[in-house]
């Protein structure tokens, strides 16, 4: 039995009661929830120790940490030690992009420091075991994903709205970047080198086999997001959220709990209308975004224009955010770059639940107590409440000031002065 079956039977195990008490939501509800498919816990029943992180409706705002080699830069200790820092940062998941290096043994050494969910896009493994990609046989497709099933990957993103359809959109697209998904790109490939029907879309029920055996959450890929600010709203991305739709009727039916992602890069004025139809089209799935960027020119700042769109997705429904790191567009991240993209990231998360239904008044109490803190002048406690309580603390102390105020205003805090008048009088 799955998590989802479960949930429909009302079946209660203390994995989910701790994750219906680390939202803040009542069991019943949380399990209705899960049942409707609004709501995933990702968790592959080969994991033990995953600390429990729900993604959806009701739910608060995720944040996910992409690391991973790649066929230039391979350094598993690195990629090892940017999800360490990804975690203590906040990521409420970590995924493994890797495509260099021995991909089996990096996998599982990131695997067994993450104590989040985590997750892989198995299509580029199965890219990397070919001498080329065009060879790879359609059995590869689904090799790779049982692989990693069985050594415990809790959700994969696997690209089964490419189709011969959603194909056709695109080459009369008239698109500026064509396809940016690494994972889109490869399987476009193979299908055109081939003429064969992406082996994801036309045997998606086996798929689902593989996926529910392992309770593997799948997370339906955006192969046509926008790559630029150009090419966002095309019919191409319109086409392939129908079929990722319809995609999510048949996992809810089989018992496979599935999210969706979506763009990309897009303007501010599109992205409400955006979410919005994808959040239509497929019934309220968890939908799992990359930004949205709002702008191209933000290279190595990319992290702030993706959390600039990623606060106006959010309002609008957005559940799951990618983080993005200074490094897009440039360079594989450091781990510095890990940290700064997820703390981006976490801003805009705690920014969305200020508004968001089930998660408002926890979020607003947070803040409260920063300003109540800030109000009596207790810093220690503002540093404790902080996204990130380690920068907050180096900057207060570099220019430490003489009086109990910060540096900027010193004696003159304007809310000490005002304070000690109304003391006075």
């Amino acid at each position: 039995m799955t998590l989802i079956e479960d949930a429909r039977k009302g079946e209660v195990d203390g994995f989910i009661k701790k994750a219906a008490e680390y939202e803040g939501i009542e069991v019943e509800k949380f399990l209705r929830l899960i049942a409707h498919g609004y709501l995933v816990l990702p968790k592959n029943v080969r994991r033990e120790d995953v600390k429990p992180r729900a993604i959806g409706m009701f739910a608060s705002t995720k944040v996910n940490a992409n690391v991973g080699t790649s066929i230039d830069y391979v350094n598993a200790e690195e990629e090892i030690e940017k999800a360490i820092v990804a975690q203590k940062a906040g990521a409420d998941a970590v995924m493994d992009l890797s495509s260099g290096g021995n991909l089996d043994e990096i996998r599982k050494k990131i695997m067994a420091v993450t104590e989040v969910p985590f997750g892989t896009v198995p299509i580029y493994q199965a890219a990397r075991d070919c001498s080329r990609v065009v060879d790879m046989g359609e059995d590869d497709f689904f090799r790779v994903v049982e692989k990693q099933a069985k050594d415990g990957v809790d959700f994969m993103t696997i690209h089964s709205g490419v189709n011969w359809i959603s194909v056709e959109r695109l080459k009369r697209s008239g698109r500026l970047l064509g396809v940016v998904s690494r994972g889109g790109a490869i399987i476009i490939g193979w299908m055109l080198h081939n003429e064969k029907e992406n082996p994801y879309y036309k045997d998606f029920d086996y798929l689902l086999e593989i996926l529910k055996e392992y309770d593997v959450t799948i997370s339906l890929g955006d192969a046509f997001r926008p790559g630029c600010i150009h090419d966002a709203g095309d019919r191409a991305k319109y086409t392939e959220f129908v079929i990722l739709g319809e995609l999510v009727e048949k996992c809810r039916q089989t018992g496979v709990q599935c999210m969706v992602e979506g763009p990309g890069h897009v303007p501010l004025d599109q992205i409400e209308t955006s979410v919005r139809a994808m959040k239509s089209v497929t019934d309220n799935a968890p939908l799992y975004l990359l930004g949205p960027l709002v702008t191209d020119i933000a290279a190595g700042y990319d992290h702030i224009a993706a959390a600039i769109g990623a606060a106006i997705a959010g309002m609008a429904g957005a559940d799951f955010i990618c983080y993005v790191t200074p490094s897009e567009h440039l360079a594989l991240p450091t781990v510095e770059d890990v940290r700064e993209g997820v703390i981006a990231a976490k801003i805009a998360a705690h920014a969305v639940d200020l508004i968001k239904d089930g998660q408002r008044e926890r979020a607003r109490l947070k803040d409260y107590e920063m300003s109540l803190a800030r109000k009596n002048l207790e810093w220690e406690k503002q540093f404790e409440l902080s996204i990130d309580p380690e920068k907050a603390r180096e900057i207060y102390s570099r220019r430490k000031s003489k009086s109990e105020a910060c540096s900027m205003c010193g004696d003159l805090c304007a809310i000490k002065l005002v304070k000690e008048a109304f003391e006075r009088n």
